[in-house]
């Protein structure tokens, strides 16, 4: 019995690899919530969480390459946050004027909070229609449009991060 608590101990508590990882791991958890939730930078923080893992084991199995190729992830998780919008507005017939007015509308976040990031493309995608000289109805249906957009966009980076996370496991063991 001693033996078996013995090489429990060992390969747990007396292992950095294991503390690494539950230090890791409160922004991993907090980067996907950052997907959903969009005031914190949900794949920046998974990314942090990984170099906080790297930091506290000497990055003994996580390379240059690694963070090369997360940091690429990253930059493409952002791209998709304008793209979907963008994909949203035009698939319910807005205007480019609509495409554009939902993603500057997304910059809200930085004025009012999270609720910009929900509020801003509608509002935006709206503003865009009517300075064309739509009707209230088309820029409605814009506005409901970018509001999937987003919606879309967050499923897209729910599978990125699964990504992320999946690369940074099989790395690491």
């Amino acid at each position: 019995m001693t033996d078996w608590l013995y090489s429990l101990y060992a390969a747990t508590f007396a292992n950095v690899h294991c503390w690494a990882f539950l230090a890791a791991m409160p922004l991993i958890v907090a980067g996907f919530m950052g997907i959903v939730f969009p005031a914190l930078p949900g794949t920046i923080l998974i990314a942090g969480g990984f170099l906080v893992y790297g930091l506290i084991t000497g990055f003994d199995s996580l390379s240059l390459w690694f963070f090369i190729g997360q940091g690429v992830l990253i930059a493409l998780g952002y791209v998709i946050d304008f793209l979907a919008t963008a994909w949203g507005v035009r698939k319910f017939g807005g205007s480019k004027a609509a495409a554009w007015g939902a993603a500057l509308g997304s910059l809200l976040v930085f004025v009012i909070g999270p609720l910009g990031i929900l509020i801003g493309p509608l509002l935006g995608a709206i503003v865009g229609e009517l300075l064309m000289g739509e009707q209230i109805k088309q820029a409605l249906h814009s506005g409901i449009g970018s509001f999937l957009g987003f919606i879309s966009g967050v499923a897209a980076k729910m599978f990125l991060a699964g990504i992320m996370v999946a690369w940074f496991i099989f790395q690491i063991y």
